[in-house]
């Protein structure tokens, strides 16, 4: 019977582990294993190379471990610590060599006094990181262009974003049911004045942008992009309807496997957000909107495909012009300023690569995007984390 009760105190501490969001492994205090989950196996690519079971060493675990690490990467601590029964270093961000990055977090287990072993936790932190990242890089930008920006730029910033969010604050405020109930029109005039504001501060994020990319030239960062990955979150911010469109209208992503290119990730995705959000507009409702990606060659080839109104064969080159819009686009009431294009293709060309437009008038759009997988000449081996 309590050969049967150890038994199923095992099989519970095993489904906790499994259960847990991060890789884990639980330490005996004569360094052995006591219990480890298939996600930290898998994170270090551990199955079937070393004796993962019950009462198997720790000592073998730490150099298929520590291999995985990024090259030049030390751990905190002594060269040891990954068995020290007291470890010094609890938390720690570690680079691994394939571009991800994992937390690793030790908590020590003790009863009365008594070291029982310890639980180790490795969770893997890369998006959060390159979230984080961008936006510093971001924040950085943004006050180097306030320290260089000119009569323009603060007319722009102060004299039309201060008013603007501060109709959309109103706006907002109208829809909260403290202060009275709507009709469904006043509900759609409410939204109406949100989709327009909102598309009024990315006119303006757009004016910034390209004042400041012809003031000291985007600053790119390049690193390691997976291609599907870019592309699925793209994407899915487009979901929901930008304001201008005409009404929902269906996706679909074809993405083939691939090799990842060097390239600034995040620029690119804005890229492929701003050819999105076009076919969006320009796409009567119940329409279809096409991402298909592969590799040909040395290239990755991206194709953004809708059923809209496409584009007149005469301005297929003068699009990516600033301020420059089709005549249909114009005759036709959608609304737009021409800078999402003409700041698409310096970033895509910033890469070595191009972008091109095709389709038929009437029948649809296809703007075409071919980046070199090893991004363009001069750019460096590896500047992204």
């Amino acid at each position: 019977m309590a050969s049967e009760d150890r038994d199923e105190d095992r099989d519970l501490l095993q489904a906790v582990l499994e259960a847990l969001p991060a890789g884990a492994l639980l330490q005996s205090p004569a360094d052995e294993i006591l219990a480890v989950n298939r996600r930290f196996a898998r994170m270090f690519d551990l199955e079937g190379r070393v004796d993962l079971s019950r009462g198997a060493p720790m000592r073998p675990v730490v150099p298929l471990v520590r291999a995985r690490f990024a090259p030049g990467y030390t751990a905190p601590g002594s060269p040891g610590e990954i068995l020290a029964r007291r470890p010094v270093h609890r938390e720690a961000e570690i680079p691994l060599a394939d571009g991800r990055v994992v937390r690793r977090e030790v908590e020590p287990l003790r009863h009365g006094g008594t070291y029982l072993g310890a639980l180790w936790f490795f969770t893997d932190i890369t998006d959060r990181k390159r979230r984080e990242h961008d936006l510093e890089r971001d924040n950085v930008a943004l006050t180097e262009l306030a320290r260089q920006r000119n009569a323009f730029t603060a007319a722009a910033s102060h004299e039309l974003r201060t008013p603007l969010t501060t109709v959309i604050s109103f706006g907002e405020l109208l829809v909260d049911p403290a202060f009275g109930t709507l009709t469904d029109q006043q509900r759609a005039f409410v939204d109406a004045i949100r989709r327009n504001g909102e598309r009024m501060q990315r006119v303006i994020a757009d004016l910034l942008f390209t004042t400041r990319m012809r003031a000291t030239g985007p600053e790119l960062e390049f690193g390691r992009v997976d291609v599907p990955d870019m592309l699925r979150d793209a994407v899915l911010e487009s979901l929901c309807v930008p304001a201008g469109a005409p009404g929902p209208v269906f996706t679909v992503l074809r993405c083939s496997p691939g090799p990842p290119l060097r390239g600034d990730r995040h620029r690119l995705q804005h890229v492929l957000g701003n050819l999105l959000e076009n076919a969006a507009k320009f796409t009567p409702p119940d329409g279809r909107i096409t991402v298909t990606a592969a590799p040909r060659g040395e290239h990755w080839e991206i194709e953004v495909a809708d059923t809209g109104i496409g584009i007149p064969e005469a301005a297929r080159e003068e699009i990516f012009t600033g301020f420059v819009r089709a005549a249909n686009a114009r005759s036709g009431g959608y609304p737009g300023t021409g800078l999402g294009l003409a700041i698409g293709r310096t970033l895509v060309e910033l890469h070595g690569g191009t972008l091109t437009a095709g389709g038929t008038e009437g029948e649809g759009a296809v703007f075409r995007v071919l980046l070199p997988v090893a991004g363009p000449p001069g750019a460096a081996e590896e500047d992204v984390p």
